[in-house]
């Protein structure tokens, strides 16, 4: 029988998926996807949603996830949770201890399905390491590590990938410090096959 991997998350998961008859978007999930497609027989479902937070995540589980019946759950989230700290600080925001309650029900939710949980760091804000949006996201990404840790679920270390490409002088994965270029897309897929596919297969 097929499999069905799940994808979640915001608009860089999303990458416009509803303009796409196939419904995975032009970002790394598509990737993804025709790089599994070569050898194994698996259906890819992308429900990223553009701006979308956790607390996003939380309302639409049970109609996008648990719904579905996935045997893989991959998530990615916590950039617009910080992001709107930045450019909304008039919004009611997300603050870490509120982001590690809600992610770990969520995973939690995943587990009981007895599906394989694939978490995600979140990736960068800013080309600048240094960003006070990097900087803001640095407990984000540590929360995300813990939880993988915690549920013994897949950790892909995208956040630690761009940092290191940063590190490098190697920027332009970036269009506007969030959203990423084919080159950032190409980072993320790539981070995520070295990380699962040995694990789920």
């Amino acid at each position: 029988m097929e499999q069905k991997w799940l994808f979640i998350g915001d608009s860089i998961t999303d990458s416009g998926r509803n303009q796409d008859a196939e419904g995975l978007g032009n970002g790394y999930v598509r990737m993804i996807r025709d790089e599994i497609f070569k050898k194994n027989a698996v259906e890819i479902i992308n429900k990223g949603v553009s701006g979308d937070r956790i607390i996003d995540l939380e309302k639409r589980w049970n109609r996008d996830v648990l719904s579905v019946q996935p045997n893989v759950v991959s998530i990615s989230i916590g950039i617009n949770d910080v992001w709107r700290q930045l450019d909304h600080p008039e919004m009611d925001q997300v603050i870490p201890s509120d982001f590690k309650k809600i992610y770990e029900e969520l995973v939690e939710k995943v587990r009981s399905l007895g599906a394989s949980c694939i978490l995600m760091e979140p990736t960068i804000i800013e080309e600048r390491i240094d960003s006070i949006g990097n900087q803001t996201l640095l407990p984000y990404v540590e929360i995300v590590r813990q939880l993988a840790m915690k549920y013994d679920a897949i950790l892909v270390p995208t956040h630690t990938a761009f940092i290191e490409k940063l590190q490098k002088g190697q920027g332009m994965l970036t269009t506007d410090g969030v959203h990423m270029t084919e080159a950032g897309n190409q980072l993320m897929a790539k981070t995520w096959l070295e990380s699962c596919l040995k694990k789920l297969f």
